[in-house]
């Protein structure tokens, strides 16, 4: 057995997710708890809920945690990591605050969260960050949590699209795959979320960018072939009088088949398992709109529990605990952009409906 690798000042890894109904009776509910104070019309959610009724009344996200909790344990063993791993979700069933109060009660008194969203936006940072410090603050007692830094251009989390961008051109018919454009998506977001991401703003963007270029360099390495790209956005569900990120990606296969393309690979790089944005957006629409467009398409897969993805969760937690207990560290990360920053300033990622207290962050 190899020596047993200390991760002080850290018990416990806390994944953190968004949740989804695993039942059609918790399709509203769920959905519900994900719109509570956004004003979002009973009949707009009535339309979403048949997103999930049309796949059998529930998300396959809660599934694919815990597929990604058991991996993470796994991988933790292997390398000789002796600490539990929990999760935790936003808006369903296992709630924050439960799974936050079941460490306190297993004799947790520091845990290093995995938010399973890579990059810097108020919906992928700081509301989880809101919803971390109101669950521990009605558990008495509750552990400290410290999340773990953004990933995006982490070597682990680019090699698992790199390697599933090759899986999917490797699909198209032989013709095409040299010639085919590789359409990365990620989830839209308001236009003003978008600028006010990040210590200095933009970096929602920034960041998707980053990666989108670094998995087709790494593309290009692993085929011999440099396959053009662009960054598109799915599952924008604002009013249309509010400015969202664009282009969507259906309308993007619209111009790109009148400019002659006849084949896509789609890499969802906003996300890190196949839940119902993937399957429903891009499986479904995009898929739609391709066929009817003549366009051959292949849809790359997401991280969920690729080794080299699973391997960051690892990495990360060595890396923050080496950096609290006053270790020097070598942060993993390509691309032209630096490793992202541990602790989040006070100001960035700002909640669009007004301050409210986040853990994880200077000054907290």
């Amino acid at each position: 057995m190899p020596e047993e690798t200390s991760v002080d000042p850290f018990g416990a890894v806390l994944l953190v997710s968004f949740g989804g109904p695993e039942r059609p009776e918790d399709v509203v509910p769920f959905l519900r708890n994900v719109t509570r104070g956004r004003s979002i019309p009973p009949e707009r959610l009535a339309a979403v809920a048949e997103h999930y009724y049309a796949f059998g009344g529930g998300s396959p996200i809660n599934g694919q945690c815990r597929d990604l909790a058991k991996a993470v344990e796994g991988d933790l063993r292997e390398h000789a990591i002796a600490i539990p791993v929990y999760w935790g979700n936003r808006n369903w069933d296992p709630y924050l605050t439960d799974v936050v109060e079941r460490m306190r009660d297993d004799g947790v008194r520091r845990a290093a969260a995995f938010v399973t969203s890579a990059y810097s936006s108020y919906s992928g940072c700081r509301q989880y960050r809101e919803n971390l410090y109101d669950a521990v603050s009605v558990v008495g007692g509750a552990p400290r949590i410290d999340k773990l830094r953004h990933y995006f251009n982490h070597l682990g989390f680019v090699a698992a699209f790199v390697d599933t961008a090759c899986v999917a051109l490797a699909e198209l018919p032989h013709a095409s795959q040299t010639q085919a454009r590789l359409v990365f998506v990620t989830h839209s977001i308001p236009a003003a979320m978008a600028t006010g991401s990040g210590p200095h703003g933009d970096a929602y963007v920034d960041q998707h960018r980053l990666v989108a270029e670094s998995v087709a360099h790494g593309v290009r390495e692993r085929t011999g072939t440099p396959h053009p790209f662009e960054l598109t956005y799915c599952s924008r569900s604002g009013p249309p009088s509010a400015p969202w990120l664009e282009p969507d990606v259906n309308d993007h296969l619209e111009e790109l088949t009148s400019d002659g393309v006849e084949a896509v690979v789609v890499v969802p790089i906003g996300f890190v398992s196949d839940h119902m944005e993937v399957i429903h957006d891009l499986d479904t629409e995009a898929a739609a709109t391709a066929d009817r467009l003549g366009l051959a398409f292949r849809r790359a897969s997401t991280p969920g529990v690729h080794p080299a993805f699973v391997s960051v969760v690892r990495d990360l937690l060595v890396e923050r605990a080496a950096v609290e207990s006053g270790r020097a560290v070598q942060r993993a990360c390509v691309g032209s952009s630096a490793a992202s920053w541990d602790v989040c300033q006070a100001d960035c990622c700002p909640n669009p409906q007004g301050e409210r207290p986040a853990l994880c962050e200077v000054g907290r």
